[in-house]
Order: structure tokens, then C-alpha cells, then sequence
């Protein structure tokens, strides 16, 4: 097995524990006037022990519901909450699924202009030989992960 196939396959493995936070959303008014409400704890107070003024701390709730802030922020903000701050990516489907969908569609474009070429040619290939070294194909590219596979198309 290849280096980069087993590296997608041990993140998916991880990755696949944050599934769940795909059904969370956040609060409407974001996560730290939330956390900060249910505590019990006034932006005043909150600035205190930020050590920053109070419209600070208005101006970063402000920034959090209109996807501003910046992580360095939250994380600062989180752990006067006691909270810890988590940032992460959760693969819609897999990090597999997304190579393969992508192989799948260079392979069907890359064939697309072999088949006009071979049919001028007076070449073209039967559809089970088609459906074939569409296969072949695809298996290569995931395999190889050539440099272009993302290239916009």
C-alpha cells in the first residue's frame, strides 16, 4: 500500500469520530456569548479577565457570528470560558471518497478526448473496453496522485 493511501486512510479513521459535530450548530448569537451566558458571566466580566475593554469583547461576538474571528481569538477567548477551543475538518463523505471521485473525473475527461482521437481514427473502443481502461485509469490516478489531479478541469 502506498504512503499517501494509508496516511488518507488513518486521518479517515480519525476524522470519522467527529461525524457527530456535523449535527451541531452554532448558537445564533455564537458560541461565546452562549458559553458566556450560561456561566453566568457579563462581556463585562469577560473583558476583565481578557484584560480588555468591554466593547471588546461585543466587537469579537460580533466578528464570531459573521465568521471573523480569528482562531488565535477564540482560542484566547475559550480558555477564559474554561472551555478549549476545537478547530477541525469533517470530510463530507471520506478522504477516500473525494480522491476517487476526483480520479473518476480527470480518468472520464482524459478518455473523453482518447475516445474522439481513436474514433477518428477509425479506433474506438467497445463500451465493456471502455468501462475498463476507465477503471485502470481511475485505480492509477489514486494510486499515483499525480501533481495535476486537482487542477481545475
Amino acid at each position: 500500500m502506498n504512503k499517501k493511501k494509508l496516511i488518507r486512510e488513518q486521518l479517515d479513521a480519525s476524522l470519522q469520530r467527529l461525524r457527530p459535530l456535523l449535527e451541531v450548530t452554532a448558537p445564533p448569537k455564537g458560541w461565546i456569548r452562549a458559553i458566556r451566558n450560561a456561566l453566568g458571566m457579563t462581556a463585562r466580566q469577560l473583558a476583565n479577565r481578557l484584560g480588555v475593554a468591554q466593547q471588546a469583547v461585543s466587537r469579537v461576538e460580533k466578528e464570531e457570528r459573521a465568521g471573523s474571528v480569528t482562531t488565535k481569538t477564540m482560542r484566547r477567548i475559550a480558555d477564559n470560558l474554561d472551555c478549549v477551543f476545537v478547530y477541525g475538518f469533517v470530510p463530507r463523505t471520506s478522504l477516500e471518497a473525494t480522491v476517487a471521485q476526483q480520479a473518476k473525473k480527470v480518468a472520464t475527461q482524459r478518455l473523453a478526448q482518447a475516445s474522439q482521437t481513436m474514433s477518428l481514427e477509425n479506433q474506438a473502443l467497445s463500451k465493456r473496453e471502455n468501462e475498463q481502461a476507465l477503471a485502470d485509469l481511475v485505480d492509477e490516478l489514486i494510486r499515483m496522485l499525480p501533481s495535476d489531479l486537482w487542477n481545475k478541469s
